[in-house]
């Protein structure tokens, strides 16, 4: 460091620096909203805003025994409870159970789960939806099959009913597709190439310019 004293009790005037390179400081996952699907498949829920789905995983993998997602393809189990659909079996929370003889489903915006019963003029309403919402949801966790762990960093869910307390409203028979911009990462390919063509005609330039400076002495 500059200042330092040698044996002799001199001090120098410079110091001497060295660089660690470069590394990775940290990854975020983007979480911004992306396009929605229309499926037409009753157990398909999208959330349109900010929120995820509260699902039961085992105690050693998350806090409280629960995990967050926003993949929305549902299934119901056995005991006519509904599912995640990605072959896990992973239940919703809180748990909403469909009747034996529903002959259909239907979710409002504000996530209430309406099932068509024989003999009844009128939708039975049998759950309600509940989304959690985090103050920062870069610091969750991955845990694995799309579902996020809450951390410190992340803070407490927050819960809400869909569409109140900054969260997004529910849309039936979607599913939430990918948030990638295609043309904005063509675009950043192209940037990318670019410039590594530039620097490689910089380097190949200077080689040729070293070596006519060898030449020199012919």
């Amino acid at each position: 460091l500059p200042g330092v004293e040698n044996r002799n009790g001199d001090r120098r005037p410079t110091g001497l620096y060295v660089g660690l390179g470069v590394k990775v400081a940290g990854s975020q996952v983007d979480f911004s909203q992306g396009g929605l699907v229309t499926t037409d498949r009753e157990l398909d829920f999208a959330i349109n805003g900010n929120g995820f789905f509260q699902v039961l995983v085992e105690a050693d993998i998350a806090p409280g025994g629960i995990a967050y997602t926003r993949a929305g393809s549902f299934a119901v189990n056995g005991d006519g409870e509904l599912v995640l659909a990605n072959g896990s079996g992973r239940r919703l929370e809180p748990s909403i159970t469909i009747p034996d003889d529903a002959t259909g489903l239907d979710v409002t915006a504000d996530g209430r789960v309406l099932v068509s019963v024989p003999g009844q003029v009128e939708a039975q309403e049998v759950g309600q939806l509940e989304l959690a919402k985090f103050i920062n949801p870069q610091g969750l966790s991955q845990i694995g099959e799309n579902l996020f762990a809450e951390t410190i960093a992340s803070g407490a869910p927050t819960l809400n009913t869909p569409g109140q307390g900054g969260t997004g409203e529910v849309r039936n028979r979607f599913l939430e597709g990918s948030n990638v911009n295609p043309t904005f990462e063509l675009i950043d390919l192209i940037r990318t190439q670019r410039a590594f063509e530039m620097n490689s005609q910089t380097i190949r330039a200077a080689d040729e310019t070293l070596r006519s400076v060898a030449q020199l002495r012919r």
